[in-house]
């Protein structure tokens, strides 16, 4: 196993010994003007690690989709939340995500007794909890989570794509480019946009 895969490993081998059950826990979509955030968890087996898990960012959407299923198929256990845009508007996007996490949690088979997330703690889930910035290029646990959550946020917005063509949902996913806010300037908003996120909040002022 090459160095960069070893350091996947470094986090899970340093709890493993204490904890039976290790999730790794990561989001999708809190950039976006539209759409859900979708949060997952995901024990993995020890022994069963497919090592093209990375950083859901560093992986081409096909692969990204290959290995959700692989995760899925594999893993101890997983679990998927998410938050809709009207609540991300009502309790801002940062608690939205935690609520996304703890919906995860609760559809788990099997919970975890240790979790790794990026970057964020989890006040709802009654875990030990250990905080990785950038976690999803440090721990495979954490990078299976981000291409569970990444993989399903993508099939909702293909989904909302089909609804609202006019948007270009399906290429740019709700995120901020050029084409969705000139979309937005042209049709202007629909049911799936977070209206406290700018530039649609200025224009709503």
């Amino acid at each position: 196993m090459n160095s960069i895969k070893q350091n996947l490993r470094f986090f899970e081998n340093q709890y493993q010994s204490v904890y039976s059950y290790i999730g790794g826990a990561d989001e999708a979509g809190r950039g976006p003007l539209a759409g859900p955030v979708v949060s997952a968890i995901v024990i993995l087996n020890p022994d069963k690690i497919d090592e093209r898990i990375n950083d859901s960012k560093k992986i081409k959407p096909a692969l990204r989709s290959i290995l959700s299923e692989v995760i899925k198929n594999q893993a101890v256990a997983y679990g998927i939340g998410a938050a809709d845009p009207a609540e991300i508007d009502t309790i801002n996007i940062f608690q939205a995500t935690r609520l996304a996490f703890y919906r995860a949690y609760l559809n788990m088979r099997i919970k975890p007794d240790f979790l790794l997330t990026d970057a964020i703690l989890i006040p709802s889930i009654p875990l030990p909890q250990k905080a990785i910035i950038k976690g999803d290029s440090k721990s495979f646990s954490i990078a299976a989570a981000s291409i569970l959550a990444k993989v399903h946020r993508d099939k909702i917005m293909e989904q909302y794509a089909d609804e609202f063509p006019q948007y270009g949902f399906k290429k740019h996913k709700g995120y901020p480019v050029r084409a969705h806010i000139e979309a937005i300037q042209k049709y202007g908003i629909c049911r799936i946009h977070r209206v406290t996120f700018r530039p649609i909040k200025n224009d709503k002022n």
